[in-house]
């Protein structure tokens, strides 16, 4: 089986999120979880920037016609809703 070529990426703490961090066991499995946990669960509109472009957000001025953001009954999460939807 071939080996997957692995690079190392670093980046800068400060000293609470380092505190945080010291009862970790193995920080490099912890941080690479949280990156992958972080890049599944990202705004599929924004990418994870938490700003929407001009563009978007024309298209989600668009989109928001016929939509409507409402809380779920069952989790509590907002969630979109299409009007042209028969309710659950």
């Amino acid at each position: 089986m071939p080996s997957r070529k692995t690079e190392i990426v670093s980046f800068k703490a400060d000293e609470s999120l380092l505190s945080a961090m010291k009862g970790v066991d193995n920080r490099s499995d912890f941080i690479r979880a949280a990156i992958m946990s972080a890049l599944e669960n990202s705004c599929p509109l924004c990418g994870g920037k938490g700003v929407l472009s001009p563009n978007q957000m024309r298209h989600w001025r668009e989109l928001s016609d016929d939509h409507s953001l409402e809380e779920c009954e069952d989790c509590s999460e907002v969630r979109l809703v299409c009007s042209h939807r028969p309710q659950e």
